[in-house]
């Protein structure tokens, strides 16, 4: 089977459809398990119009979808690509309480649940920017 589905993966528009299949599932199963650790409700806080939950979790998604981008950028098979968005995703996790543990003034959940658009920002930037770090560094 797995013979058959790299021969539809070398074809580039078999390609194409397959690594965006995986972006995709990825990005549901990567923000489900973001919205379990965070304190707030990402959809609700976007629907209610808060930006800064806006500005978070369009981060984490720039930030998965950056490492899936380096990773088939070099030429990683499909399964290489899933392993390193999984590596990638982890670190983003380790960075998002590394972010919370830093700040012991104020509550990162709560800022942003508040809307409070500068630390909105600061996570947005700090999940893009380490993106591309987790990016650059896959061989």
């Amino acid at each position: 089977m797995e013979h058959v589905i790299d021969a539809w993966l070398s074809h580039p528009l078999g390609g194409l459809l397959g690594y965006f299949a995986v972006a995709i599932l990825e990005l549901v199963v990567f923000l489900s398990i973001f919205e379990m650790v965070t304190k707030y409700n990402c959809w609700d806080e976007i629907r209610r119009g808060n930006v800064a939950a806006s500005m978070a979790t369009g981060g984490k998604i720039f930030g998965i979808c950056n490492v899936l981008r380096f990773s088939i950028q070099a030429e990683a098979s499909i399964y290489e690509t899933m392993k390193w968005s999984v590596i990638g995703f982890v670190l983003l996790l380790i960075a998002y309480f590394m972010f919370e543990f830093l700040t012991p003034v104020f509550s990162i959940d709560k800022e942003i649940a508040a809307d409070n658009r500068a630390v909105g920002l600061t996570a947005m930037l700090i999940s893009v920017s380490l993106s591309y770090v987790i990016g650059a560094s896959i061989l």
